[in-house]
Parts: C-alpha cells; structure tokens; sequence
C-alpha cells in the first residue's frame, strides 16, 4: 500500500513540475513585444521643455532626434559646462575615477572635456565636445576617431542626444 502512495506522489509531482514548464514561445512572444517597445522608443519625439518662471514645465515644441547611431539618454553634468543638444562620448565607466583619469588625459591633448552621469544606468559618461545639430557632432567625431586610429577605445565613440 505504501508503495503505491509514494508512486502516486512522485507521479504527481512530475505531473506538476512538467505543467508548469514555460513554453518557448511564451518567451519569443515577450521578447518580440520587448524589441518593437525598444524600437517605438528609440524614434519617439523628444518633448522640448522651457522654464516659465514657476514650478511648470512648459513644452514649447516636439524635436525627434535622428534616427540614425544616437544615444538618448538623461545625465547629469558633474564637472565641465553645460553641454548641447549633441554630444560625442568618448568613454563610458562606471567608476568615476577612470573617467576622471580620460578627461585629465583628454584635457593634455587640447580638449574641454566634460563628466556627465547617467543615473539611470549608473555610468559615467566623458563627452569631448558638444553641438546644436547631429551633423556637426557626427563630423566631429568621425574626426576624432581619425586622429587616434590605434585607439579601439576612441573609435568605439558615439553620439548622445541629451533628454531633459
């Protein structure tokens, strides 16, 4: 009798571990619905947002950023001045020493670099220089990558397109 009952729970047990399984295409479906969620955002309008004088926030005109190899993101400026619309990011730590360290480095070879963080994503960011319009920015940092050709961590230099 005792033998019957362990095989009843063990068959059970299978039974129950077997149902509960997740289906392959239970996965592909949320990681299909992941990937059109990150395309819609990547080319949505930007909100242009100016200060009317009190504690609101006034939207003054929709901007959508170029479709094209730019990066939105929201970061903070730490050190250096204000940055543009466009920025080129030529390191990305998430230590703020090392990032120091390329902008002191960045600073002896004739540049103002600037440290900017991302809260988001917890990373700091070292932009050499920043623009008003994605071309001028592109320009700027296809130049720089042909300045320092034997330095794979220069070409990996993108382009930033500030958020509010």
């Amino acid at each position: 009798m005792k033998k019957n009952q362990y095989l009843s729970v063990i068959m059970l047990a299978s039974l129950a571990l077997v149902s509960c399984k997740s289906s392959e295409s239970a996965y592909r479906k949320a990681w299909k619905k992941a990937q059109a969620q990150e395309q819609t955002t990547d080319n949505s309008p930007v909100a242009e947002s100016t200060y009317n004088g009190s504690d609101d926030m006034v939207a003054s005109s929709n901007v959508v950023a170029p479709t094209g190899p730019v990066r939105q993101e929201k970061v903070t400026i730490i050190e250096g001045a204000d940055v543009k619309g466009y920025s080129v990011v030529v390191g990305s730590f998430g230590m703020k020493a090392n990032a120091q360290n390329l902008k002191s480095y960045l600073s002896e070879q004739g540049y103002t670099p600037v440290l900017a963080f991302n809260a988001a994503k917890a990373m700091y960011r070292v932009i050499l220089q920043s623009f008003d319009t994605y071309e001028e920015a592109q320009n700027a940092r296809d130049s720089f990558k042909a300045k320092y050709p034997s330095r794979a961590d220069f070409q990996a230099s993108w382009l930033l397109y500030r958020v509010y």
